[in-house]
C-alpha cells in the first residue's frame, strides 16, 4: 500500500489520464461548446454592409472597439451575432459583487448559501438582458449613422432594423451566457472564462503570421522580431510566476486527541494569500474608463477644434497623461475590489469560532489588524505588477506599431484561465487515480 501512495503522491501520469474516462468526456464536451461559439462570431449581422465595418475598425482599432473586438475573438471587426459576446454578463456579474458589499439585502443573500448564490445569479442574468439591450440599441443606432467609402453601413435602416439588432444581439449574449454554465457544469474549467480565452486565442496565429509577415517584407528587423519574441516570453513567464505567487500565514489548530493512548497533537497549516487577490478587474475597468470619450466620439460628429476632441487626444494611448491615469485607475482598483473580495474581520471571526490563531498574533482584533497590514502590503505590489503588465504592451503595441492588440487584460486572462484549466485537469486526474487506489486497496483487503 505505501508504494500505491507514493505513486499516488507523485502526480496523475498519463496512463491514469489514458483511464479517466469521464475526463475525456469532459474535455470534449467543453471544445466542441468553444466550437459552437468560435462558429457564431462568423454569424452575421442581418442588414449590415461588411465592408463599411471593416473600413470603420481599421480606423478606430485602437479605442474601445478594438479593445471589445479583442474580448470578441473578431467577431466586433465582422460584426456578427456575438459582437458583444459575454462582455454584458461579465459587467452585471461584477456590479452585483459590488452590490453584496453596499447594501445589507444583497449582503444578506450572499450569506444564505446556495439559495442565495442562486438568486443572486438569477439577478446576474436579469442585469445582463438590461445592459445587453442598451448596448445592443446603440450598436443599432451608431451603424445607422456610419457611412464609408462602401457606402451606408445599414441597408435598410429603421425601426426594424433596431428592433431586429437588439433581439439579435441579447439573445446570442444569453446563448454564451447558458453555453458557459454548460461547460463550467459538464466540462472544464470556467465557461465565461473559456470563452473569452478562446476569442483571444483565435487572434494570435492571424497577429503571428502578420508579424512575420513585416518580418519577410524588411519592415520589422530580424533582431527586432527576436526582441519582440523575447519579450512576449518574458512577460508570458512574468505573469504566471505572479500570478501563482502568495504569501502563506502559519495557522495553528487547537490539540486533538487522536487515538487512545496517544498524546494530543496541535495541527499546524496555512492560510494562503495572493499577491493579486483582485485578478483581471483593476484593468478592465481602468480601461472601459478611459476609453469610454473614445466611444462617444465615435457615435458623435464633433468639430476637429471642440474641447472633447482635444481632450481625446490628450487621452491616446502613447501619451503620458493617459498611462499615468491608466496605472492611477489600476491601482484604484485593486486595492477596491481587494477590500470587497477578502474581508480581514469575518476571516479573523472565523479563526476564532474555530479555535485556531496565528502564532504570535491574539485573536480577535489584533488579527484582524494583522491581516489588513500583510493584505496592504501585498495589494501595493500586486497593484504595481497588475499596471506594469498593462502598460508594456501598450508601449510596445504603440511603438512598434505591431499588426495586432496585445494587452495586459488578455494576457492576464490567457495566463490565469490556463492554470485554472491546468489545475482542475489535474485535480481530476488526482481523484481518478484515489479512486483506483481506494478499489486495489479494498481488492487486496488491506482497508
Amino acid at each position: 500500500m505505501s508504494s500505491d501512495i507514493e505513486q499516488f503522491a507523485s502526480g496523475a501520469s498519463f496512463g491514469v489520464f489514458s483511464k479517466a474516462k469521464d475526463l475525456h468526456k469532459r474535455i470534449w464536451f467543453t471544445l466542441a461548446a468553444l466550437v459552437v461559439c468560435r462558429l457564431g462570431t462568423y454569424v452575421p449581422l442581418p442588414g449590415v454592409n461588411p465592408r463599411v465595418i471593416s473600413e470603420f475598425l481599421a480606423q478606430n482599432s485602437g479605442g474601445l472597439l478594438g479593445f471589445l473586438d479583442m474580448f470578441s475573438g473578431g467577431a466586433v471587426s465582422r460584426m456578427t451575432m456575438f459582437t458583444l459576446g459575454i462582455v454584458p454578463y461579465i459587467s452585471s456579474s461584477i456590479i452585483v459583487q459590488l452590490m453584496t458589499s453596499v447594501f445589507p439585502s444583497f449582503e444578506a443573500l450572499k450569506k444564505e448559501g446556495e439559495a442565495g448564490r442562486k438568486k443572486l445569479g438569477l439577478y446576474t442574468r436579469y442585469g445582463a438582458i438590461m445592459m445587453a439591450s442598451v448596448q445592443a440599441f446603440g450598436v443599432a443606432a451608431g451603424l445607422e449613422h456610419m457611412t464609408g467609402a462602401s457606402g451606408p453601413a445599414v441597408i435598410i435602416p429603421g425601426f426594424f432594423f433596431r428592433l431586429m439588432t437588439v433581439l439579435t444581439l441579447t439573445g446570442s449574449t444569453m446563448f454564451l451566457v447558458w453555453v458557459g454554465d454548460q461547460i463550467t457544469s459538464r466540462g472544464i474549467g470556467n465557461g465565461t472564462s473559456l470563452i473569452i480565452y478562446a476569442g483571444i486565442v483565435a487572434n494570435l496565429p492571424m497577429a503571428i503570421s502578420k508579424t512575420f509577415a513585416l518580418g519577410r517584407q524588411q519592415v520589422l528587423s530580424l533582431p527586432v522580431l527576436f526582441l519582440i519574441l523575447l519579450g512576449i516570453v518574458g512577460l508570458i513567464y512574468y505573469v504566471v510566476y505572479m500570478e501563482r505567487a502568495q504569501r502563506r500565514l502559519p495557522v495553528q489548530y487547537p490539540k486533538r486527541q487522536m487515538s487512545v493512548g496517544m498524546p494530543a497533537s496541535a495541527q499546524n497549516t496555512h492560510l494562503p494569500m495572493k499577491l493579486n487577490s483582485a485578478g483581471v478587474i483593476p484593468p478592465i475597468f481602468a480601461s472601459s474608463l478611459l476609453t469610454f470619450p473614445a466611444m462617444i466620439l465615435t457615435f458623435v460628429n464633433v468639430s476637429e477644434d471642440s474641447w472633447m476632441r482635444i481632450f481625446t487626444k490628450l487621452f491616446a494611448r502613447d501619451q503620458i497623461l493617459y498611462v499615468a491615469c491608466f496605472v492611477g485607475l489600476i491601482i484604484f482598483f485593486a486595492y477596491f475590489y481587494t477590500a470587497l473580495m477578502f474581508n480581514p474581520e469575518e476571516t479573523a471571526d472565523n479563526l476564532r469560532k474555530s479555535g485556531s490563531y496565528i502564532p504570535g498574533i491574539r485573536p480577535g482584533q489584533q488579527t484582524t489588524d494583522y491581516l489588513d497590514y500583510i493584505l496592504t502590503r501585498l495589494t501595493a505590489v500586486g497593484s504595481v505588477y497588475l499596471a506594469s503588465v498593462c502598460v508594456i504592451p501598450e508601449f510596445i503595441v504603440t511603438k512598434m506599431v505591431l499588426p495586432f492588440y496585445i494587452g495586459g487584460t488578455s494576457i492576464l486572462i490567457v495566463v490565469s484561465v490556463t492554470i485554472d484549466t491546468i489545475g482542475q485537469i489535474q485535480s481530476h486526474l488526482m481523484a481518478h487515480q484515489y479512486e483506483g487506489l481506494i478499489r486495489k486497496a479494498k481488492a487486496k483487503g488491506k482497508i
